[in-house]
């Protein structure tokens, strides 16, 4: 299968339409905050940190609920909205575990997670570089993967959410449409180039089920089917 290029013709977008972006903006306000989690967005801008939209934070909790997480891991903790979205989502008992270079983004995200009422034993951050933490964390043991951080490693990251992952997880890339340039066939950069690897590896290999969805900045999603025997993991 091809990727899709501007002016395919065997796609018929006549259906869906273009979003106004009055719809768009009604869409991501849907949904409130609250006054922590909007603390810690005022505190992430401030510190240059994009953090997931609205939409992307509450789809973020509905599938944590949905698969019943217990255990997530996610890449890059930021200020912790994201993480607080997935811990609103996940068992009473769930653990989220948090991989982000900047011990003070974690300082922060730490805070906002104790705001809402989530103890340190409910949240594991973890202060490093993703692609040396993730070999040390257990086979099979996650719902979700969550990945949000160096989109250059995004394909290494997704060898590893394949081993990591339980029958049934979920792994989600954030950002995948960001600034169309997935989309546009003439831009080639390493940014682009591994996640359009990360976009046909879901797509075209036969243990993941993906779904590229249009929400934020871009979310590819895709449960693993079943178990990987045997993944090489890119270093």
């Amino acid at each position: 299968m091809s990727d899709y290029t501007a002016g395919d013709d065997s796609l018929d977008f006549r259906s869906i339409g273009p979003v106004s972006p009055a719809t768009w903006a009604y869409a991501e306000g849907w949904l409130f905050d609250s006054e922590e989690v909007q603390e810690a967005r005022l505190l992430a801008r401030e510190v240059g940190i994009t953090p997931v939209s609205h939409a992307t934070a509450s789809l973020l909790t509905l599938l944590a609920t949905l698969v019943g997480a217990g255990a997530i891991v996610e890449i890059g903790t930021g200020t912790g909205v994201s993480g607080a979205a997935l811990l609103h989502g996940m068992a009473p008992d769930g653990v989220l575990t948090s991989i982000d270079l900047e011990a003070e983004h974690q300082r922060s995200a730490r805070d906002t997670f104790a705001a809402l009422g989530y103890d340190h034993v409910r949240a594991r951050l973890i202060t490093g570089r993703a692609l040396e933490v993730l070999p040390r964390l257990s086979d099979q043991a996650y719902d979700i993967v969550f990945v949000d951080g160096d989109k250059g490693e995004y394909p290494a990251i997704l060898a590893q959410a394949g081993r990591l992952l339980r029958v049934g997880g979920l792994v989600i890339f954030d950002q995948v449409l960001a600034d169309a340039g997935i989309a546009d066939p003439l831009r080639h950069d390493t940014d682009l180039t591994a996640l359009r690897h990360v976009a046909r590896s879901l797509r075209d290999e036969d243990h993941w089920m993906p779904a590229l969805l249009t929400v934020g900045r871009g979310l590819l999603v895709a449960s693993l089917r079943r178990p990987i025997s045997e993944v090489v993991v890119a270093t």
